[in-house]
């Protein structure tokens, strides 16, 4: 996490943060682009462009903690100036924070059943639950039984650190 954290903030630094021009969908879809790349390199095994399924998961922990924030930002709950490095760095940090206990939380019940898994299942979760969101942003963000955005895009940031801990343990 700490090299996800590390390519955003210097990413920040390179742009500010243009991304909260972004529209909700857009967010999606480019964690979409992320991860069909990474089930295209995972089906085709040929990688033509360089970066491989480690620097696209870092870009889908990274969009997830920005959807997070513009969520936050189209409620009115976030309260940090987005512009100063100090204060982006700890709504970054409160992000990651978030998803973390929940991952606590699943793992107790769960029983780390993640490790079991194989990258390209999560790799589809990840895909799902972009599927879900897009339903969810077409219905104007309303469910009947559903968690709710935030929810998945916490859940997608999960998957795609257990992948980089998967890829790190078989490096």
């Amino acid at each position: 996490m700490a090299a996800c954290r590390a390519l955003f903030l210097q990413k920040a630094r390179d742009y500010g943060t243009a991304w909260r021009i972004l529209r909700m969908p857009s967010v999606t879809d480019q964690i979409l682009i992320k991860a069909e790349r990474i089930r295209s390199l995972q089906e085709k095994g040929v990688n033509l462009v360089g970066e491989d399924e480690r620097a696209e998961f870092v870009g889908i922990i990274n969009y997830c903690v920005i959807a997070l924030m513009l969520l936050d930002l189209q409620a009115g709950t976030e309260t940090a100036d987005l512009d100063d490095l100090e204060q982006l760095a700890a709504a970054y940090d409160a992000r990651i924070g978030q998803a973390y206990a929940t991952m606590a939380k699943k793992n107790h019940d769960y029983g780390e059943a993640w490790r079991k898994m194989r990258i390209s299942s999560m790799t589809d979760l990840i895909l799902m639950k972009i599927h879900r969101l897009k339903q969810i942003e077409d219905n104007a963000g309303k469910t009947l039984v559903s968690e709710g955005a935030a929810a998945n895009y916490i859940d997608m940031l999960n998957y795609a650190a257990f992948c980089l801990i998967l890829l790190d343990e078989s490096a």
